[in-house]
């Protein structure tokens, strides 16, 4: 099992508690992005750039990721397919992007981007602090306690 992260849009506070979890508990993490970004040295620690382009570095997580995987982002249309390949999604506010959830955050998503593309001012996702690195942090823990443990 390894940690996926699509890195572009993770915020720091939460990459920077990725890298101490990967040291810590010895699980492989792989950021991949589309440029250069500060990394923890750790033999834990991959980073992957790809080239710039639309879905270059989700179209990389997918082919790489295997059945079980944990993927870190909030990109929807990412969730669905790392979903539909048996892997686990976790978005940087600790939320799981599921089956059960992820039609209607996919309807959403494309709803918001219609308003905008038709001029519509709809605003950013709200600010990401400490309540929302603690839900993170709080899930991730749970989650590898658990997959750590099974054979």
């Amino acid at each position: 099992m390894k940690i996926l992260v699509d890195a572009d849009a993770c915020p720091r506070s939460c990459k920077e508690l990725l890298f101490k979890t990967s040291d810590r508990r010895e699980v492989h993490l792989v950021m991949v992005a589309n440029q250069r970004m500060a990394v923890t040295p750790s033999e834990w620690i991959s980073f992957v750039v790809v080239s710039a382009g639309a879905d270059v570095a989700d179209d990389h997580i997918v082919e790489i990721m295997e059945k079980g995987d944990l993927i870190i982002s909030a990109d929807i249309p990412l969730a669905s397919r790392v979903i539909k390949k048996g892997g686990v999604v976790l978005d940087p506010r600790g939320v799981y992007l599921t089956d059960e959830n992820i039609g209607q955050r996919l309807a959403t998503r494309n709803l918001m981007e219609d308003l905008r593309s038709s001029g519509v001012q709809t605003g950013g996702p709200d600010g990401y602090g400490g309540k929302e690195k603690q839900e993170f942090s709080n899930q991730l823990d749970k989650f590898l306690s658990k997959a750590l443990r099974t054979p």
